[in-house]
């Protein structure tokens, strides 16, 4: 893909006279900023076999959008180019600051407000309407079959651990990790006698410090979402893996959705999944320190 084709497409799309340059590039897909008779837009393309890729990535920005909790940037249009071979996804393109020492805080509200909400879809069942990506790995999001604590506990371990250990299986991986993985999907409801009764809450599913940011007026955005009705502590996990929220996240978050007091030991539990897709992704010490976690949890 070049920029001038990608110029045509948005010239036909769009309409107007678009000029377009790469960005600073993406493991996954393209970048480009895109300059015309409006705003600038941030475009992500790749080739069209590998459309759902964007087009799942347009879906849970726009569901995210629709909660009206957190800035997420606007999707613009997501198309199919037959002629040309690639598929587009155009965002509104939002100018990152530094975050301020306030910003931990707004975040913290946006994010309990998000999780305290009501998803649309599902009906109190864990899921979500469509696959999407976790990263460059494919992540499976099959309704439970029930609600409530068995629903959570089927979704968490069939479409996560479960598609997971399928996945590092399929590419050779030791026996070892993924009967460790088995274990501790056997071993689910005990992660769950302290009384958290987990509820669908909408979650941007890859949340890590890479994937937020503040904009120039100090609000928080999240983007790149691997969205799902899961539990909000597996967010919250997430957002501890590789890093922590900013300062005055955790107080701003108690404000408005109650954290509880099992999360401390639940973290690890959701923490295995995107150990296990690092492992996948990655290899080299991820898997150890995955093989580590599942044997350590399934002590517990």
């Amino acid at each position: 893909m070049d920029a001038g084709s990608i110029s045509d497409s948005l010239n036909a799309v769009l309409g107007g006279r678009w000029s377009v340059r790469p960005g600073h590039g993406s493991a996954f897909c393209a970048t480009w900023r895109a300059e015309g008779s409006g705003a600038p837009l941030f475009l992500k393309t790749l080739p069209t076999p590998r459309a759902d890729v964007l087009e799942a990535e347009a879906d849970g920005l726009e569901a995210l959008a629709a909660t009206a909790t957190v800035r997420v940037p606007a999707v613009i249009r997501c198309w199919r180019d037959g002629e040309r071979g690639h598929t587009v996804l155009a965002l509104e393109w939002l100018e990152l600051r530094a975050p301020d020492r306030g910003f931990g805080a707004r975040l913290g509200r946006a994010m309990a407000a998000l999780h305290h909400g009501d998803p649309a879809e599902g009906g109190g069942r864990y899921g979500w309407r469509r696959d999407n990506r976790l990263g460059a790995t494919p992540q499976r999001n099959h309704w439970s079959s029930r609600v409530a604590l068995p629903g959570w506990i089927e979704f968490f371990g069939c479409e996560r651990l479960a598609a997971m250990r399928d996945r590092l299986a399929a590419g050779g991986a030791q026996p070892t990790l993924c009967d460790a993985v088995d274990t501790v999907i056997n071993t689910l409801p005990a992660f769950f006698q302290d009384g958290h009764l987990p509820r669908p809450s909408l979650i941007h599913g890859d949340l890590w410090t890479g994937n937020w940011g503040m904009l120039a007026d100090g609000s928080p955005v999240i983007y790149d979402p691997a969205v799902s009705c899961s539990d909000a502590e597996a967010e919250l996990a997430m957002m501890e893996l590789f890093g922590a929220p900013p300062p005055g996240f955790w107080a701003a978050y108690r404000e408005t959705a109650a954290l509880h007091p099992g999360y401390a030991r639940r973290r690890r539990l959701y923490q295995l999944y995107h150990l296990l897709n690092h492992a996948l992704l990655f290899g080299g010490g991820y898997v150890g320190q995955s093989l580590e976690l599942a044997r350590g949890l399934a002590r517990r």
